[in-house]
């Protein structure tokens, strides 16, 4: 029998979501396992039914198999099923009846919030995301985002760009920065919308500095802002980071442009002290240099009072970098630029040259939420949500005698392992469970010297979170 082409068995045909759909639970499963592929079985059973979902195959108000019995029929643990399963209730293809079984939904339920968008879609299909750096979707109320939407759609269509950014979208940006960041105006620094940190990494490299150039970065570090400044034909030199984040000590001094993330190092944790950054802005000056904040993380901490930013200790060499995408969502593409005149007017001419600028529809959205209060409601949501996450994810890893850092600030944690060995294999094993973990091996600007991985607590909803975290933590201690 050709399973990939078997349909379930009808025993009613109420409308979609109602309980008067199929029970599917006895028929052969609409697609087949293959063994020989690469990709891990929690990921073929996940898209096998989102797909016989799209297809047809099945419809919404189907039962669908327990976990034991679907394991029972494809001839996998039930481990397996059991991730595909928490997936395809995170993305809201299923609804858990007490009592009744598990149910296929009309359509995903969770349609009108945004897309987590980003570089890691495919490579993360049918996999519960434990990476690092994608934002809380469950926090933003699908009814400010879509009024946002509407109300950004309201505007008339633009003849011409401004190249800095749209003012509302500004001012907003403008009034975050102040009330989240303590970073106020000042005469000594402009305000630019940008398309995000790595755009605007790439902006500062093109209309700053020359091919060739000296550009030191912290190791482990962000690989995307790596990638722009490699596209840039900078000359990258990768410094080692410690409790206190970039080892200023060790900065070269041919060194033309530091980028650094002192708010919660990308991706091992650490906060850079005052001192630290006292010393870092020193040394700019000294050098010539200008530092590239990239202020990742920055709105979250916890238990931990606010260090100075170094845009407020020296405006005239640093450049303060932010995004919507950690905050919000990469869907908008926007962020933005706080430097001093010379700085953002250098800028400024670069994308006169070009021709480039940051999209305005992500700002409107962005200045919209802003205007009727959803931005800062949106923020203490998160506030309140994240630190719980924390302390399940610290206290389930911690109780597997892992080593956790990085967990007094941000949206992420680093479990550090004892070899590259160990590394490789959590992440084999994590995929085969069904679980997406960031390794710190791709995260390495020189040689690979830091072993383990970035577990990220925010994507995932939050009653999905506590499973896959025990999950996560069993696998990272036997690996």
């Amino acid at each position: 029998m050709d399973r990939s082409r078997s349909m379930p068995h009808s025993r009613s045909s109420g409308p979609p979501g109602s309980r008067d759909g199929r029970d599917i639970a006895a028929a052969d499963p609409p697609f087949i396992i293959d063994r020989q592929s690469g990709t891990p079985l929690a990921v073929q059973v996940a898209d096998g039914l989102r797909d016989a979902a799209t297809t047809g195959a099945l419809r919404g108000g189907d039962r669908l198999p327990s976990s034991r019995e679907l394991a029972r029929q494809l001839g996998v643990s039930r481990t397996v099923v059991t991730a595909a399963y928490d997936q395809l209730h995170a993305e809201g293809w299923l609804d858990g009846r007490h009592g009744s079984g598990t149910y296929l939904t009309a359509a995903p339920q969770r349609s009108a919030a945004p897309s987590t968008g980003g570089e890691r879609t495919n490579p993360l299909a049918g996999l519960l995301d434990l990476g690092a750096g994608a934002p809380s979707i469950e926090t933003l109320d699908p009814a400010a985002w879509r009024r946002a939407w509407r109300t950004a759609s309201d505007r008339a269509p633009l003849i011409r760009r401004d190249r800095a950014g749209e003012r509302e979208y500004l001012e907003a940006v403008s009034e975050h920065l102040l009330r989240h960041r303590g970073l106020g105006p000042s005469s000594g620094a402009n305000l630019l919308a940008t398309s995000g940190t790595s755009a605007a990494v790439a902006e500062l490299a093109a209309a700053l500095l020359e091919p060739g150039d000296t550009v030191a970065i912290e190791d482990p570090g962000y690989s995307r802002a790596a990638g722009a400044l490699r596209a840039a034909r900078m000359r990258l030199t990768p410094i080692p980071v410690d409790a206190d984040g970039l080892r200023v000590d060790l900065l070269p001094a041919d060194t033309r442009a530091v980028y650094c993330t002192p708010a919660h190092q990308f991706p091992l944790g650490a906060r850079m002290p005052a001192a630290r950054r006292v010393e870092l802005v020193e040394f700019a000056r000294r050098a010539g240099a200008f530092v590239i904040d990239d202020d990742y993380d920055g709105e979250l901490r916890y238990d931990t009072a606010p260090l100075p930013l170094l845009a407020t200790l020296a405006p005239d060499v640093v450049v303060h970098l932010g995004t919507t995408s950690k905050i919000l969502t990469p869907t908008l593409g926007c962020g933005w630029m706080v430097a001093a005149p010379a700085i953002t007017g250098a800028v400024l001419a670069y994308r006169e040259l070009t021709g480039t600028s940051a999209s305005p529809a992500g700002q409107m959205v962005v200045a919209a939420l802003a205007r009727h209060g959803d931005l800062a409601r949106h923020l203490r949501r998160l506030r309140r949500e994240m630190p719980a996450r924390r302390t399940l994810v610290v206290d389930e890893l911690r109780g597997h005698g892992l080593d956790v850092r990085g967990d007094d600030a941000g949206s992420h944690v680093a479990v550090i392992l004892d070899s590259p060995t160990r590394e490789d294999r959590a992440l084999a094993a994590a995929r085969e469970s069904g679980i997406y973990l960031d390794g710190l091996g791709r995260n390495h600007i020189g040689p690979r010297h830091t072993f383990g991985v970035a577990l990220g607590y925010a994507a995932l909803p939050a009653a999905a979170l506590p499973a896959a975290v025990r999950r996560a933590a069993a696998i990272l201690a036997t690996a």
